[in-house]
């Protein structure tokens, strides 16, 4: 029997599920970077264009970096390009390799589209309801089965108290 490769997403929401502000995140938690670099190193990461636009590093390192934006003439350095979700999942499968896992790191939009899709999720809840513009949405309890989770203190690198989560599809 062929498997083929998981489809994920990771993901830091505040309790009102807000995930970003003015194309930044409403918060600083080094523990929880240094969470989604341990889970994204060596996947395909698929991202729109205002995730990759607001990223530090272009491309992220250690990743394969796919795009999604609706302008067909975007250009990516070092990324590819795609203005189609579905193109743009199965070259992730097929960059990951059977067995292997694709991440869905953001945003919104983007979030919303592949959630339906996804078989897992990586979920950092933050113990902050900030102000923003864009959100996740809610986790449907009869579709998603919380497997894991660990709980992270505030300190002086992490700027509120959150709690990683790892949900798996039912079914």
């Amino acid at each position: 029997m062929k498997t083929q490769a998981k489809l994920s997403i990771i993901v830091a929401a505040g309790l009102n599920n807000v995930i970003g502000k003015d194309g930044d995140m409403p918060w600083r938690l080094a523990a929880d970077m240094a969470h989604f670099k341990r889970i994204t190193t060596g996947k395909p990461v698929l991202m729109g264009r205002k995730t990759w636009q607001s990223l530090f590093v272009q491309p992220l390192p250690g990743r394969k970096n796919l795009v999604l934006s609706r302008d067909v003439n975007f250009q990516a350095p070092a990324a590819m390009v795609f203005s189609d979700l579905d193109a743009m999942i199965s070259k992730g499968k097929a960059l990951a390799g059977a067995n292997g896992e694709v991440m869905v790191i953001g945003g919104g939009v983007l979030y919303e589209a592949a959630l339906p899709l996804c078989d897992r999720v990586y979920f950092t809840r933050v113990n902050a309801s900030p102000d923003g513009d864009t959100y996740f949405p809610a986790l449907d309890v009869k579709t998603w089965q919380l497997v894991q989770q660990q709980p992270y203190p505030a300190d002086d690198k992490n700027d509120h108290a959150f709690v990683t989560q790892v949900f798996e599809k039912m079914g």
